[in-house]
């Protein structure tokens, strides 16, 4: 896996707004409209994709749960699908 690697730097303007830098915002995978979520450890900040970010910390919160609810395998959750959806139909 390769780690992108490299220092830039953006202006910050009088009402707090930059501007992050394209090599940036392509890595970020982020475009005009997409959000941004600034991570503070200490005096240290991170700036990630929101949309990524949040998956992430969805599995993070569902790890384990599928075990939790005793589906164990593929076949455990095939057969819960197939439950659910003939639960939704009318006889």
């Amino acid at each position: 896996m390769s780690v992108n690697t490299f220092i830039d730097n953006a202006k910050v303007m009088a009402k707090g707004q930059i501007t992050i830098p394209k090599d940036v915002r392509d890595v970020l995978g982020v475009s005009s409209g997409d959000r941004v979520t600034f991570i503070v450890e200490g005096d240290n900040v991170r700036i990630v994709n929101s949309a990524i970010y949040a998956m992430q910390m969805l599995q993070k919160d569902m790890t384990g749960e599928a075990k939790r609810t005793g589906l164990n395998s593929e076949d455990d959750v095939i057969a819960l699908v197939k439950e659910i959806r003939n639960e939704g139909k009318s006889e």
